[in-house]
Parts: structure tokens; sequence; C-alpha cells
């Protein structure tokens, strides 16, 4: 549940790397100078982190207040009535939200500046800060969960603080790498800092993450009406808890395939603009040299990204038929799993060409095609799930629900950018000048 309030405002980070990739690209193709108050030259899409890091921050302080206030019936509804009656589960819930909340400012903060990051082609600043987090993480849980016994609290403690961690060690780096010397991240309202407007203020900003937020939400929809629908199957709490090892083994995977959505929007918005040098003085690159380029480039990554999903596949599907122990010592839980293992494997193979390809979709700004396609397939699941809910069927018809709605999302999105491809090949065929 709180996790996926963190991914409700990813669209935060999708927006900040295609704007900041894009007003770097726009900067390398112009000679205008601009100064901050230091009079030192600014670096191209300093306006986009300020209006980035700015709108995290916000934010996050909003989405904090909103948890601790009406977090439990949000819990209550997401788990179902089955599962909230369960004696402490949803008390317990409630206490790891409310300290987990504590984290949304600096989260959010911290994930625009590392979608700035990558924007930039800095990969290192993102990973080190990640490995401060993850040190924090296992140390915290080592000493509070198993040393002092303080549970699921233990954890999410744990959590805050490396979170807090991550965030603070890509600050300083972030300003220095992308900010000139002078300048700053933003955060305080313009009436105390009396700074200029930025050249992408928050309209700007919002109006293209708005129909990102869209395909948030079909993501996040579809993996809530699958809780929600494993919740209330029979042979509880053993069929929930299955259902859940197999969502947190996908969100294992997903990152090995997330960042290579992430390369497609960090490189990709850089061919939208021809370069008016070729490398030579008076030089010139031709307009289809530089689109096939630019395919040449999403059919790699697409090649990359289905070898990364067939491993991170056959990884979870093995850790879920043969080692089960790894992720649960309950018995009952390892037999309600094992059958998982090949419709889960199945789903973690299908994001590849999912994520790749919305990837290069959302680079050369494709949303709206990109939101059609998440409407309806979100509005196709719900049905589809209720009456799995109703037959009282096993847990792992949720998945192969699951595997045939990212078998649709893969099928529209690759058709999409096959379909561009043949289409500008075609046009130059006709127009060979």
């Amino acid at each position: 549940f709180i996790d996926g309030s963190l991914y409700l405002f990813a669209f935060l980070n999708v927006a900040t790397t295609n704007l900041y990739a894009s007003a770097l690209a726009r900067g390398a193709a112009t000679d205008k100078v601009v100064t901050n108050r230091e009079g030192n030259v600014q670096k191209p899409g300093e306006g986009v982190v300020r209006t980035a890091a700015k709108t995290s921050l916000y934010s996050g302080i909003g989405l904090m207040l909103f948890l601790l206030g009406v977090a439990r019936p949000l819990i209550a509804l997401y788990i179902g009535p089955e599962a909230a009656a369960s004696p402490g589960l949803l008390d317990s819930a409630h206490e790891y939200v409310k300290i987990r909340a504590l984290s949304m400012p600096t989260s959010l903060l911290g994930g625009v500046l590392q979608a700035a990051l990558l924007g930039a082609k800095d990969s290192v600043t993102p990973l080190v800060s990640i490995l401060y987090s993850t040190i924090v993480n296992v140390s915290g849980d080592y000493l509070l969960v198993s040393k002092l016994g303080m549970g699921l609290k233990g954890a999410a403690i744990a959590t805050l603080l490396a979170q807090l961690v991550g965030t603070a060690a890509m600050i300083g780096p972030a300003r220095r790498r992308l900010l000139s010397k002078g300048s700053s991240l933003g955060l305080l309202p313009r009436w105390i800092t009396k700074a200029a407007p930025d050249d992408i203020g928050a309209r700007t900003f919002l109006k293209f993450a708005a129909p990102v937020l869209t395909l948030i939400l079909g993501k996040i929809s579809a993996f809530g009406f699958m809780t929600n629908a494993a919740a209330g199957l029979p042979g509880q709490p053993a069929t929930l808890a299955a259902h859940q090892i197999a969502l947190s083994l996908f969100f294992f995977a997903s990152p090995f395939l997330e960042v290579i959505s992430q390369t497609a929007q960090a490189f990709l918005p850089s061919y939208s603009i021809l370069p008016t040098d070729g490398g030579k003085k008076g030089g010139s690159i031709d307009s289809s040299e530089w689109k096939r380029a630019s395919e040449r480039l999403v059919f790699r990554l697409e090649r990359v990204g289905i070898l990364v999903g067939a491993m991170m596949a056959s990884v979870v599907g093995s850790i879920v038929a043969f080692l089960p122990g790894i992720v649960t010592k309950d018995a009952a839980v390892q037999t309600a799993v094992k059958p998982l293992a090949a419709t889960l494997a199945a789903g973690v193979l299908l994001t590849a060409p999912v994520a790749v390809s919305e990837g290069a979709l959302i680079a050369r700004k494709q949303l709206s095609y990109l939101a059609g396609v998440y409407l309806t397939s979100t509005a196709l699941l719900p049905p589809v799930l209720r009456k799995i809910r109703a037959g009282g069927g096993p847990v792992v018809q949720v998945w192969i629900c699951f595997a045939l709605f990212q078998l649709f999302r893969s099928f529209c999105f690759l058709g999409k950018i096959l379909k561009d491809s043949m289409n500008d090949g075609k046009s130059k065929s006709e127009n060979p000048n």
C-alpha cells in the first residue's frame, strides 16, 4: 500500500527525466546564454530541476499529511473485508504506514533528483545513493527487528531511515552536477527567495506529467485489483500471503527492466533535435539517417530488455518453484505459492517489452496513445478478476490474468513502434530526396 502510494507519484520522475534530457538537447543546439543572480552561466535544464524538486517536495508533504489522516480506512479497502477482519492485521499495517509516511517528502525529492541525474546520463550517483540506503536498511533491520525485537515497526523505521539517507546522499552531488555555481534547488517559494521564474514552470511541468499519471494509475490499479481478488479467494490467509510473495518478487524484478526504460527516456530525446553539425565544419546529418539511428537504439534496447527479462523471470520463477523457503518459512504458504512459479515468470518476461517500449514511446511524446492503451486494458481487467473471485478459483488464475494483461500491452506498445518504423521507411522510399 505505502509503496503503491509512492509509485503513484512516479509520474514526477518520468516527467523530470524526459524534460531534462530534452532541455539538454535544446541547450546543445543553441547559443543562448542565461546567467544566475551571481553572474554564472546556467546549465541547460536548471529550470526543470528546480521545478521538479519543488513540485516533488510539496507533493510529498501533501501525501504525508494525507496518509497520516486517512490511511486506516484506505488500507482496509485495499486488502478487502476478509483480510481486514484478521486479528491484528489492520492495526499492524496502519502503524507501519504511519511511520513510512514520514519519509514521503524526501522520497519524492530523491526520486526526481535521481531522474534528473539519469537524464544527465549520470548513473553513478544514484547507484551510490542506493548503496548507502541499502546499508542503512539492512543494518536497521538487523538491529531493530532481529536484535531489539521491534517487528514490523522496526522494519518501518529502518526503511524510513534508509530513504532519508538515500536522498541526503544525492542532494550535494546533484547540485554540483545539475546546477551552476550559486544556483539552488529552489525548494523555497519565490516570494521568499525573490528568484526569477524558471523557463520550465510548474504548469509546463505538470502539463507533461498529467498524461503520465494516467499510466501510473493504470499500473497501480492493476495490482490493487489483483490483490483485492486474491484476498477474496478461499484458503486464507495462505492464499493472500502467496499472492503477496509473488507480487513482492515481481517488484523485485521490475527495477531491472525499468532501468532500461529510463535509459530510453534519457537518450532518445536527443534524437528529437537534428544536429546542425555532422562532426565536421559546415557538415550536417541527414534527417532520415538520424531517425534510423533512433530506431536502431530502440530495437537494441528491446533486445537487451527481453534478455534481462528472461533472466529475471528465471530467477523469480526458480525461487517460487524450488526455493520458497527463502521468502517464507510457513509450510502452508510455501505450498500455496509454488503453483504461481510459471505465471509469475511469464508476467516478468512480458513486462520487459512493455517497460522498454513504454520508455521509448514516452521519450517520443506518444503520451495520448499510451494513456489510451492503459485506460482500455485497466477497464478490461476488473470484470475478469471479479469473475475469478466470485468463482473461488485458485490464486494462480489471478496471475494468469496478469500475464495476459501484460501480453496485451506489449502487443500494443511494440505494434505502435513497429508501425511507426514501417511508416518512416515507407515515407523514405516514396520520397528518396
